[in-house]
């Protein structure tokens, strides 16, 4: 979609002749690091080139006028400034609506309505985090919009505010985080308690990075998230009766081995493994891609997905086969499954050279095992949020 029709299309729809501001978001790919947030780990993730637009105009009323292309059949979803809590009937627009509150919360004068327009190119269910790339670039319209001077970090914690308690989905930080804090060419090493981060830079040359959609809906991954965090959890209160710690993330591999004795359930001890050797291999991912070793990254890679199969078991039939089928295929150096697991997506670093070759070879086997097609979208690292000028 280009610039230009995007324009056509805000002007057609809400009837105006002023030219709109025009503003991207990112979405987010996490290359490292799964699982180990809420272990009070380290993430790795990256803003990628697919995200939500939107294009405004400021109103000289107190009206809020939304409109998706993604949910076009919804029409135009007007709200007044005053009363913006959240309503089923509202649909996606409660996530801007959400933004809008906080930030009117946060003491910033939002005295006027405007009129949005959105697109989004992230595909749905996919776990590339839409929903973050739709509170971000609602914060940076909003900011420029009405001259705001908000700090950027202040902007990220409240998009997930409103997903924490105003959505009502207990994520982390992370998405919001490499949305709002992207930049091209790299990826952020984030502490998401912390929010220290340290920038690594994923210098591709001659590899892409492909996003593997499973297709398979993630109908276990609400009721099995909150199971392991409960394991982990349980498998910490047994380590804290004689290490002085607050979560897994503070140990290391050799730590956890020398008192992993004190973990009473078999099961809990696989899943704190995997907490404390995935905080581990993020830590190495960031040495490793500062020296441009791109080969000893992919190793670290296909080892996460080893132990989110063997220790953490979120992988499921429909991963297991797209990624255990990408390390056979010649060009491959690195994939595993991202996300929550049971669904949603994978990712490979492949040759370029390579890439048809690999999607045709991932296709005939998935089809042939799994039924149905995967879905191929190519991800390059992009900025983070911001006006497109």
């Amino acid at each position: 979609m280009q610039k230009g029709d995007l324009i056509r299309k805000f002007q057609s729809i809400f009837n105006e002749t002023k030219t709109p501001k025009l503003f991207f978001a990112p979405g987010r790919i996490n290359l490292i690091g799964e699982h180990t947030d809420y272990n009070g780990g380290h993430v790795f993730p990256a803003s990628i080139s697919l995200g939500t637009y939107a294009l405004a105009t400021k109103r000289d009323d107190q009206k809020f006028r939304f409109y998706s292309m993604n949910f076009s059949e919804l029409g135009i979803i007007e709200v007044d400034l005053n009363d913006l809590d959240y309503k089923n009937n509202d649909h996606w627009a409660n996530y801007p609506k959400g933004m809008i509150l906080f930030m009117k919360h946060a003491g910033f004068n939002i005295g006027l309505g405007a009129d949005i327009l959105y697109f989004g190119n992230i595909p749905n269910g996919a776990g590339l985090s839409s929903s973050a790339s739709i509170e971000l670039v609602t914060g940076v319209l909003l900011n420029n919009l009405y001259q705001l001077k908000m700090e950027r970090i202040q902007m990220i914690r409240l998009g997930q505010l409103v997903e924490n308690d105003y959505i009502g989905v207990k994520s982390g930080i992370m998405d919001q985080f490499a949305i709002g804090m992207g930049r091209k060419d790299h990826a952020i090493l984030l502490n998401c308690h912390t929010l220290a981060y340290k920038y690594a830079p994923v210098v591709l040359e001659n590899h892409s990075i492909l996003i593997i959609n499973s297709n398979k809906q993630r109908t276990l991954a609400g009721s099995k998230y909150n199971e392991r965090r409960q394991q982990c959890e349980q498998a910490l209160f047994d380590l804290q009766q004689e290490l002085s710690i607050t979560s897994l993330g503070e140990l290391t591999p050799i730590e956890f081995e020398r008192n992993k004795h004190l973990i009473k359930d078999k099961v809990n001890l696989k899943r704190a493994k995997h907490a404390v050797y995935e905080n581990a291999r993020t830590l190495k991912s960031l040495e490793y891609l500062q020296k441009g070793e791109l080969i000893s990254f992919g190793q670290l890679v296909n080892a996460s997905h080893l132990s989110l199969r063997d220790d953490y078991e979120v992988t499921g039939f429909e991963l297991d086969t797209i990624v255990e089928t990408a390390w056979e295929i010649d060009g491959v150096i690195g994939a595993r499954m991202v996300g929550a697991g049971f669904g949603g997506c994978a990712l490979a670093i492949v040759e370029k050279e390579k890439v048809e070759q690999f999607k045709n070879k991932i296709q005939s086997i998935y089809v042939e095992r799994v039924g149905y097609e995967v879905t191929f979208y190519t991800a390059t690292i992009s900025d983070g949020a911001i006006e497109l000028l």
